[in-house]
């Protein structure tokens, strides 16, 4: 029984380093998809229309992009950015915007 739980506990905290976005490469994609031009350099946006996201959580960044990138979320603008985006995209601007 102790194998089988280290077993399990093993395989789950390696998948979720698989899962784990990189922030490094969420910054280098924040510039290069045109984030910065709305929400600001370091997530903190000059323009009101356009919400800050320093100090969003991972989660939240997920979640939103998700639903944004399958039209659950409707705006026009990010539905068109989200499009584009790969799931690893997904994970790693969650990664860079939830450490700001």
């Amino acid at each position: 029984m102790k194998l089988q739980a280290i077993i399990l506990t093993s395989v789950l905290a390696f998948s979720g380093q698989l899962m784990a976005g990189d922030a490094g490469a969420g910054q280098s994609a924040f510039a290069a998809k045109g984030c910065i031009g709305c929400h600001g350099a370091g997530g903190v946006s000059v323009v009101p229309a356009y919400p800050s996201l320093k100090g969003r959580t991972e989660a939240f960044v997920k979640e939103n992009l998700a639903n944004f990138r399958s039209g659950k979320r409707q705006n026009p603008t990010m539905n068109a950015m989200a499009a584009g985006l790969k799931d690893a995209d997904i994970e790693n601007l969650a990664a860079y915007i939830g450490s700001l």
